[in-house]
């Protein structure tokens, strides 16, 4: 069963990874790089301190790095412990994919997934009532996460399961600030 999933996976992303073009590799590159996503989060920095006052926002920027640190830690554990091969690394399929990038980690899960889910979830549950179209906020996480497949660096399971954990530790994050703001910010 797991090798089946395993095979199914592998020809889903030699699908998707085919699909790239020399033509937008440098796109794919600097969606890839998360520096390039400043100013969406000084953007959405902002709208915070607009929605919340400047202590408010402070308090929510520790449940975020909070989250992000926790996140990208096990994000780690798991790559070490499943020490499931990259793409770009695996010799059954490097010599006919398109590798854009390589990284010596290893794959399972993507933290790129993991880390933006998990933050875009938190967000939104705290401001889908307050800031209209907020769910567009997910279109982040999906564009970021699918630049992985495109540079050869993660297969499809690496981000499904990586959007599954952050979505998870999102909300559960998102339940555990409610309850802090509840106790410390009584309205």
């Amino acid at each position: 069963m797991l090798d089946k999933l395993l095979s199914l996976d592998t020809k889903l992303f030699v699908f998707l990874n085919g699909l790239g073009s020399e033509t937008y590799d440098g796109l794919w590159l600097f969606i890839t790089k998360q520096s390039n996503w400043i100013p969406l989060f000084l953007l959405l920095l902002y709208v915070l301190y607009k929605k919340l006052g400047a202590k408010q926002t402070l308090y929510l920027l520790l449940f975020v790095a909070a989250l992000v640190t926790f996140t990208d830690q096990a994000t780690n554990v798991f790559k070490n412990g499943f020490q499931r091969l990259r793409p770009c690394n695996n010799p059954e399929i490097n010599s006919f994919i398109r590798i854009v990038q390589v990284r010596n980690s290893f794959s399972f899960f993507s933290g790129h997934a993991a880390n933006s889910m998990a933050v875009a979830t938190f967000l939104f549950f705290n401001f889908k009532d307050k800031i209209k179209f907020f769910g567009f906020l997910f279109l982040w996480p999906l564009i970021f996460a699918y630049s992985r497949i495109y540079l050869g660096l993660h297969y499809p399971l690496d981000i499904l399961t990586g959007y599954l954990f952050g979505f998870t530790f999102g909300f559960l994050m998102f339940k555990g600030y409610k309850m802090a703001q509840q106790k410390y910010f009584p309205q």
